[in-house]
């Protein structure tokens, strides 16, 4: 008869399973002390924090350098090892009036951003101004928003009725901005083609006028980057068709300022060169 295993004696070892719970509820516990200690915002803190970043970064090509000088990010990540102990003094209660401030710097921010692109559509004016003819000037609008600054082309200027192939006279006018572009050839260049509300013909190659659009706007930003240079990584093309329009398509004034391409130069620089 075979004989049964006798218990040892003495407290048994904790199940295996308990120290991974018990790690699992350390990990938590830092967890929401973390949090917490981030629940709110010291003002003095916040502000040298925003200036740091303001003063540190530039984002126009012909502005300041890429990387400055500030508290906290200074020739590159010296400093970063700061934002340790900000985040260990960001416990002070808030007074209710942190919501307001941080409005109010965004919009700080989002004006600062609408001169430097003013600024910037100034300079690309001028500049076209020199290189164009008044009558080809005349037929390119130039506006701005906080992130980018847009060249507005008659569709007429550029291509035949329902074609998307750029006529030769237009690929001078098109060899000046691409002069003017090289100078922001690390900014985002998107090129966008827009159409009117009249179908395409029937013995069109073109499916629609959102193919038309994009054909375009592709024609444009290779004409651009096969002949001036323009990197590949910062341009691109896309089309809207008839859905983006600036006029009403009821009048054939307005179906012509609809039939039109937009050249978009976003202000923000890669760091990449």
């Amino acid at each position: 008869m075979a004989r049964q295993k006798k218990e040892p004696e003495g407290p048994r070892p904790p199940a295996p399973w308990m120290s991974t719970f018990s790690d699992l509820m350390n990990l938590l516990l830092c967890f929401f002390v973390l949090l917490f200690s981030m629940s709110t915002v010291q003002e003095e803190k916040f502000e040298e924090v925003a200036a740091s970043f303001q003063s540190t970064f530039s984002i126009l090509p012909k502005g300041a350098a890429a990387i400055g000088d500030g508290i906290l990010v200074s020739n590159g990540v010296s400093q970063l090892n700061e934002l340790s102990e900000y985040f260990s003094t960001m416990g002070a209660q808030d007074d209710g009036t942190q919501m307001e401030k941080i409005e109010s710097y965004l919009e700080q921010i989002e004006r600062e951003e609408l001169i430097e692109s003013e600024n910037m559509a100034a300079s690309i004016e001028e500049e076209l101004e020199q290189a164009l003819d008044k009558e080809i000037i005349d037929g390119i609008e130039i506006d701005f928003t906080s992130q980018y600054v847009v060249l507005q082309m008659n569709g007429a200027l550029l291509f035949d009725s329902g074609r998307a192939e750029i006529k030769k006279e237009a690929q001078v006018y098109l060899e000046k901005i691409g002069e003017v572009l090289l100078e922001y050839d690390r900014n985002l260049i998107e090129v966008i083609g827009h159409t009117d509300t009249v179908p395409v013909s029937s013995s069109s190659k073109y499916a629609d006028n959102m193919e038309l659009s994009f054909f375009r706007a592709n024609s444009v930003a290779g004409y651009l980057r096969d002949n001036k240079g323009i990197s590949p990584a910062y341009i691109q093309a896309s089309g809207r068709g008839e859905y983006d329009p600036v006029a009403t398509n009821d009048t054939p004034e307005g179906r012509a300022q609809n039939r039109r391409v937009e050249i978009r130069i976003y202000r923000e620089v890669s760091n990449e060169k």
